[in-house]
């Protein structure tokens, strides 16, 4: 079956060594030529992620990820197992996670275009993905860093989060937040109450702090690999 709406990949990876970490670095050149001549790939980002939680100024030279949009589930399972910069990539972690999304909602820009294209089918009840992307403007960007170390601690604490990540292109002012959440209710009492991440998004309106955002939910079509040994959806999969 191929759907009329592009998939949305997410594969992560971890490289331990270090000559695997000095490997993937030059990658951030080298796969961009790879990727870009994959066909039938659409909108792809390579990033990097922070520490701890992931959400933090400070880079993980130890976890990478490319984000990559395609027409259906078959064309992203069948390229990403046989394009020869996923199986680099993958010869040299230690360990890699592959997920793959279909929009259901998604609104505002990304590199100038808003690259998920929802098909009006909404979320079956099933956990929810939630991607944010913003772009820092330089002279905000100061205020938008102090707050990440509470919002970072809340979410590594809330019991309902499933999964969370931190990626982007560029440190500091490129962002990128990766979250599963069991349900819609969990996701906006984390995302809109009166805590540290609510706070957040109430100063971001007041004071303009983004010169790009976009905000974007997925439900989930299938995953693979393991991240710290385990299938993150493994709970999900024998409910």
């Amino acid at each position: 079956m191929r759907f009329a709406i592009n998939t949305v990949s997410l594969s992560l990876f971890r490289f331990t060594s270090l000559s695997a970490r000095l490997w993937v670095f030059g990658q951030m050149g080298a796969a961009r030529l790879s990727l870009a001549r994959i066909p039938e790939i659409g909108f792809w980002k390579l990033c990097g992620s922070g520490t701890g939680e992931g959400f933090t100024p400070r880079p993980n030279t130890a976890v990478w990820a490319i984000l990559a949009t395609w027409p259906d589930p078959e064309t992203a399972r069948r390229l990403i197992g046989s394009a020869s910069v996923f199986g680099r990539w993958r010869s040299h972690a230690a360990e890699s996670w592959t997920i793959l999304l279909e929009p259901t909602s998604s609104r505002g820009r990304w590199s100038g275009k808003n690259p998920f294209h929802p098909g009006g089918v909404a979320n079956d009840g099933g956990p929810i993905v939630a991607l944010t992307r913003a772009t820092m403007r330089a002279s905000t960007f100061l205020r938008f860093w102090r707050r990440v170390p509470d919002i970072s601690q809340v979410i590594g604490e809330d019991p309902n989060v499933i999964f969370k990540i931190g990626i982007g292109e560029v440190p500091l002012l490129h962002q990128v937040t990766f979250s599963i959440w069991p349900d819609a209710v969990s996701m906006a009492q984390f995302a809109r109450g009166d805590g540290p991440h609510g706070r957040a998004i109430r100063a971001v309106r007041a004071e303009n702090w983004f010169a790009e955002e976009l905000y974007a939910r997925f439900r989930i079509i299938d995953d693979w690999g393991s991240w710290d040994g385990r299938r993150p959806l493994a709970a999900r999969a024998a409910a």
